[in-house]
């Protein structure tokens, strides 16, 4: 059984919990996923700040939208996913990017773990005013593909990028 988890935006109580979690998939080698995880926090008070700045809209890159980045965590301030929300959708984000992207480590992968973390961020969109979410992911990901279909997703149009991967693309209704 699934331990309880709850879902939190990134605080300074959880900056132990976030190295750790930032040294492991340093350590994995793989591509940060969501993306906002790339961001090097070794101005932990910088990042935090970086972060509430794009929530709010402010300093965004041209052609960008605001965001909110969420964070999975245990009972025991393990954190075990992070999760980043768009607040609405450019052209780039209606192929390639949704909504909501999130990752899971891969320490504590196909444990179910994924899934309570979308269910949790389609919440938050929710709150947004986000009634139709769209969840994107590589169609080599069949393990993304199932929990996006898990937490209600419809298939929608594959968008093939340049190098030609297939993104598959899914609208959640969120009502």
């Amino acid at each position: 059984m699934m331990e309880k988890l709850r879902l939190t935006k990134p605080t300074e109580a959880l900056k132990d919990a976030y190295m750790e979690y930032y040294r492991e998939w340093l350590q994995s080698g793989e591509d940060a996923v969501p993306w906002v995880v790339s961001k090097n926090p070794a101005d932990f008070e910088g990042m935090l700040a970086w972060y509430a700045e794009r929530e709010k809209g402010i300093n965004l890159p041209e052609g960008w939208v605001p965001d909110s980045t969420y964070w999975l965590v245990t009972e025991q301030n393990r954190l075990i996913g992070v999760a980043n929300l768009r607040h609405s959708l450019t052209p780039f984000l209606m192929d390639r990017g949704g909504h909501i992207g999130y990752g899971i480590r891969a320490s504590e992968r196909r444990k179910g773990y994924a899934g309570e973390l979308l269910r949790l961020a389609l919440i938050e969109a929710k709150q947004l005013g986000i009634s139709e979410v769209l969840v994107v992911c590589d169609a080599i990901n069949t393990a993304s593909a199932k929990t996006i279909l898990k937490n209600g997703g419809s298939p929608d149009t594959d968008f093939i990028e340049e190098d030609g991967n297939v993104i598959k693309r899914f609208w959640i209704r969120n009502e």
